[in-house]
């Protein structure tokens, strides 16, 4: 457990996790981040890992530190741009695109055992039927563009360098430490507080997959290096409407309000469709999510409560 683990996006929602789920079970956590990152979701294990401040856009600061650390396992989920007021596009580039560039050569100088690079299901664009791999990319973003970029990038350094390089594409992921802003929070924070929040068409639809699902997904991967220049969707195959998933939450807190649809205006990503297609990871990983969308969210609902100081 001594070899160097490496975590890119630690301090974000689903960096945190995984990087707690590391650190908790004795790894040797070193995580990079930016100086001005907050670290509200790592506070309970600083002691455990090792943080260096560095950006993924400056090519000299990554070369450096990764010289330094040498991490034999590598996590890369920093990016910007997911959440809507994130549209600085030279960023949006910057962080995607040359970021990853900069840290997986700085990685190839030092040599590793498995890289593993986050794109995200928005590479796809709009689709009629669930999304596979192989599904024509046609990204609708600035942000989408230069996740697919990056996915490209890595996929041909795996092939053309026969490296151990595999790209996970997330889709809908909620649970512990998730930003206030985002959908489950949102539903979670105003129920508790028996008041409606504000929503779009009831059959807007989404793959949503639970974050320890999430975390268990890596460090699959991370055991199959064997798979360099794959891709693999991560979701668990089935969507959700926005009407399902309020439901459930709603009754779950026994929220005694009544639901008013399309009080939000319709965002480019509102779709009826978003669904992984994981027979790909299934079949080759042998792995499928352990939670349900119910079990998941009574698990969000849960930590929600005994930590809502952490949003305030």
């Amino acid at each position: 457990m001594n070899n160097p683990i490496l975590v890119t996006g630690g301090s974000g929602f689903v960096g945190a996790n995984l990087a707690r789920r590391l650190a908790n079970d004795g790894f040797n956590v070193h995580l990079i981040l930016r100086n001005e990152s907050n670290t509200w979701r790592l506070n309970d294990i600083l002691d455990k890992t090792t943080i260096h401040r560095a950006c993924l856009i400056n090519k000299q600061e990554i070369s450096n530190v990764i010289q330094k650390i040498r991490p034999k396992t590598i996590f890369h989920l920093a990016a910007f741009g997911a959440y809507p007021f994130q549209t600085n596009f030279e960023r949006i580039k910057a962080v995607n695109l040359d970021g990853t560039i900069n840290l997986l050569s700085a990685c190839e100088q030092v040599g590793f055992d498995v890289f593993i690079n986050t794109g995200s299901s928005s590479e796809y664009g709009f689709k009629d039927k669930p999304m596979k791999e192989t599904s024509f990319l046609e990204p609708n973003s600035d942000y989408a563009v230069f996740k697919s970029a990056a996915t490209l990038f890595c996929q041909n350094e795996a092939r053309s360098k026969n490296l151990p390089i595999i790209t996970l594409r997330p889709f809908s992921v909620y649970g512990p430490y998730e930003e206030k802003t985002r959908l489950v929070p949102t539903l979670i924070m105003k129920f508790l507080q028996n008041e409606c929040p504000s929503l779009v068409a009831p059959d807007t639809a989404r793959d949503y997959i639970f974050v320890d699902d999430v975390v268990d997904l890596y460090l699959v991967v991370a055991k199959r290096p064997d798979l360099g220049g794959e891709i693999f969707n991560m979701g668990t195959g089935y969507q959700t409407t926005l009407k399902e998933i309020v439901n459930i939450t709603k009754k779950m807190l026994k929220a005694k309000i009544k639901l008013k649809w399309n009080t939000m205006e319709k965002r480019s990503w509102d779709q009826n469709i978003w669904q992984a297609d994981m027979s790909k990871t299934k079949k080759m990983l042998n792995w499928k999510p352990k939670y349900g969308l119910e079990t998941g969210l009574e698990k969000t609902v849960a930590w929600f409560k005994n930590n809502l100081s952490l949003y305030k």
